[in-house]
């Protein structure tokens, strides 16, 4: 293993809640010292000048999207865990929708035994989510036991559940496994056949709508539902209005035990941006109203929603290229994520960089009942370190990804990702 110094780095830890320039020694996969500035290092360690960069704990996925196994056209896991270092993340968690869905231990394995040989390669540690219901179906629970002493880092199905009976069935049998569920709040019916949040856009631009009740009801509907079954580990995924995060703040404040999450476009985007019909920006829930935007950024900011969440969803050229409201909802992320919510959000003032830091790591892994430690000597070294000046051209040339089904094709950005450590 090599020894390094990054010297007189920006280093910020959402742990012990610093933001300071230091001198970090890195030796054997552990942080040996951190210090305003360290001289006494062996003859054959890499010193790098590091002014400019930020260093801090490795970024944490949520949640996103697989081709593998099944669609690997859109992408593999070994293109997923490339585009995943490239973006600063050390550790992923992907959606149980792939072919075979993630609903028996097999599955798992097969997945964990490819993940063994990525990571001998010093790549993100790849966490799946098990499916709660076979095939995703919403008929039939999965043995729910049995993945979770398969190593699955949580149960979620991705879709909608509007059986409450079902939903009730599942918060009470993994009562006792300690896994977190993780739900995405959705009336179909009220959704019908939307592919735009209602609003003065939506008519603007001749886009069915979907009211924000079709999530807030479901919202309620969940809340209740948690608050009578004293399940501790539920997870509220894709929060998209104003009115949910007011739902989940008074939630909160009464002391149910949730965690909740956004993705990083629903803050970055709104109504108007689909102005473009860029079917990249054809999401899945839609973008939200201005006004949305803001509560979703002052819930981020403030931790009523816990973290930020990717969900990189990798699409073919040929999938996208439709109709907006034909082409399947999601976008690729892991690369373009920090750059631009560290240029939209750290350098226009809104977030300080230990608030936007916080929400894609320490939360993020809290919300999967998991923990990153401090950047301090002696523990391991789980890090990322960005360059927020660097400027970049998104192509398929510069993109690790398989896929490039992003409204920012083509453009500059600000920002890269220089090396991880995990």
């Amino acid at each position: 293993m090599t020894t390094e110094l990054l010297q007189q780095v920006r280093v910020i830890d959402p742990v012990s809640g610093t933001d300071q320039l230091a001198d970090v020694l890195i030796a054997d996969g552990y942080i040996q010292a951190i210090a305003a500035h360290i001289t006494d290092v062996s003859s054959d360690t890499q010193i790098r000048d590091c002014r400019g960069l930020v260093l801090g704990p490795g970024l944490v996925d949520l949640y996103s999207h697989s081709g593998e196994p099944g669609f690997e056209e859109r992408e593999t896991i070994s293109s997923l865990l490339k585009a995943a270092a490239a973006g600063g993340f050390t550790r992923v968690s992907i959606l149980p929708n792939t072919s075979p869905v993630i609903d028996n231990p097999a599955v798992v394995a097969q997945l964990q035994k490819g993940r063994g040989a990525e990571e001998a390669a010093a790549t993100p540690q790849l966490q799946v989510w098990g499916a709660v219901t076979l095939d995703l179906a919403g008929k039939q629970l999965t043995e729910l036991a049995d993945l979770a002493a398969a190593g699955v880092v949580g149960f979620t199905d991705a879709v909608p559940r509007e059986n409450l009976g079902l939903v009730r069935r599942v918060l009470e049998y993994l009562l006792p496994i300690g896994k977190p569920v993780a739900f995405w709040p959705c009336d179909q019916q009220l959704t019908a056949n939307g592919v735009m949040r209602e609003g003065p856009d939506a008519i603007r631009l001749g886009l069915p709508p979907i009211p924000a009740s079709a999530e807030t009801s479901a919202i309620a509907a969940l809340l209740e539902l948690v608050a009578a079954t004293g399940n501790s580990h539920v997870h509220i995924m894709r929060v998209s209005t104003a009115r949910s995060v007011d739902l989940i703040a008074s939630a909160k404040a009464s002391g149910l035990p949730i965690t909740a999450s956004t993705t990083w476009m629903h803050l970055l985007l709104d109504t108007k941006s689909v102005k473009s019909y860029h079917t990249s920006l054809h999401l899945d829930p839609p973008l939200g109203n201005p006004s949305d935007v803001k509560a979703l950024r002052e819930g981020v900011r403030t931790g009523i929603i816990d973290a930020i969440a990717i969900e990189h969803s990798p699409f073919t050229y040929e999938e996208k290229v439709q109709a907006f409201a034909e082409a399947p909802p999601g976008a690729i992320g892991y690369e373009l994520a920090l750059p631009l919510l560290w240029q939209h959000l750290v350098e226009t003032g809104e977030f300080t960089a230990l608030e936007l830091w916080r929400a894609l790591s320490t939360r993020s892994a809290e919300c999967l009942r998991d923990k990153l430690t401090a950047i301090a000597p002696h523990q391991k070294a789980e890090l990322t370190l960005f360059d927020p000046q660097q400027n970049w051209k998104v192509e398929s040339k510069n993109l690790h990804t398989l896929s490039s089904n992003t409204p920012w094709l083509g453009q500059q950005l600000q920002g890269r990702v220089v090396q991880i450590w995990c």
